[in-house]
């Protein structure tokens, strides 16, 4: 099995693509995170971001920073690296030849998902490290005081931070198979990530109770709860604390496994092509 992950691992940092959806994240964050926020205070031009203030964008709010964005766009790119991780091999026509050097069905898409979320804690490690020399340039700017959050917190952060990206990148890695493909699978998700759980929370469950309470329950409300419980706030898209945040993690728990046993069944009992 050893073998199986360091060939897949192998395979997996060779990819252009997975370097860009690296960089495409850590952009994505500290854009949106530290730049446009510090230029609407530094600016003081009173727009939708000002009002976040300096406190916001400091050290000590570095773990809900960090993890805010993972129940829509950066869950968006964590479902895109599932489905590049898997469903490439359909691609490329490339199953066949990896299970017939030896391998199990099931052996090789086990190292694909070990791969997958070791690549997605990466990610969320890279997040972090980029958001700590940000806020740490804004603090020093300002001259405000460096205080960053304790080892629990952070720990509790990166631990609820890959919980969420490896739930999105199996999921991305169940749509491959179920798909198998690349570009259905990953339009099929980014379109649940950004519009259809939007529209459920935003549209859907104010006017329907039925679908304020099955919200509770789906993988995109229960990972807002979990970074909000970890001290994401509520102005980043997706991030809400309908449940409380050992709900949250057990839901994304379990839908993590589920994922992972659905894309399993489906890959060991369906032909290839």
């Amino acid at each position: 099995m050893f073998d199986d992950i360091r060939a897949e691992g192998r395979k997996l940092v060779r990819r252009p693509a997975i370097w860009t959806l690296l960089g495409v994240a850590l952009a994505l964050s500290l854009i949106f995170t530290y730049v446009v926020p510090y230029a609407g205070f530094a600016g003081g031009t009173g727009g939708p971001t000002a009002d976040r203030g300096l406190a916001a964008m400091l050290p000590d709010r570095l773990v809900g920073n960090s993890i805010g964005g993972l129940p829509v766009f950066l869950g968006a790119l964590m479902v895109i690296l599932g489905v590049l991780t898997v469903g490439s091999e359909y691609a490329w026509g490339t199953w066949k030849t990896v299970l017939t050097q030896d391998p199990s069905r099931l052996r090789v898409y086990g190292a694909k998902l070990v791969v997958a979320v070791l690549a997605a804690l990466a990610g969320v490690l890279a997040v972090f490290l980029a958001g700590a020399a940000a806020s740490a340039i804004i603090a020093t700017a300002e001259g405000a005081s460096v205080s960053w959050p304790g080892i629990g917190d952070m720990l509790r952060g990166l631990g609820g931070g890959w919980l969420v990206a490896a739930m999105w990148t199996v999921f991305g890695a169940l749509l491959a198979i179920a798909l198998r493909g690349v570009a259905l699978p990953v339009g099929l998700g980014l379109v649940w990530l950004l519009a259809v759980q939007n529209l459920l929370t935003l549209i859907a469950a104010p006017l329907i109770g039925w679908v304020a309470t099955m919200q509770k329950g789906l993988p995109g409300p229960n990972a807002g709860s979990l970074v909000a419980a970890l001290g994401s706030g509520a102005e980043t898209p997706g991030v809400e604390a309908l449940v409380g945040g050992t709900q949250a993690a057990v839901v994304l728990a379990a839908y993590l496994l589920g994922f992972a046993l659905v894309g399993g069944a489906l890959l060991r009992r369906r032909d290839i092509l």
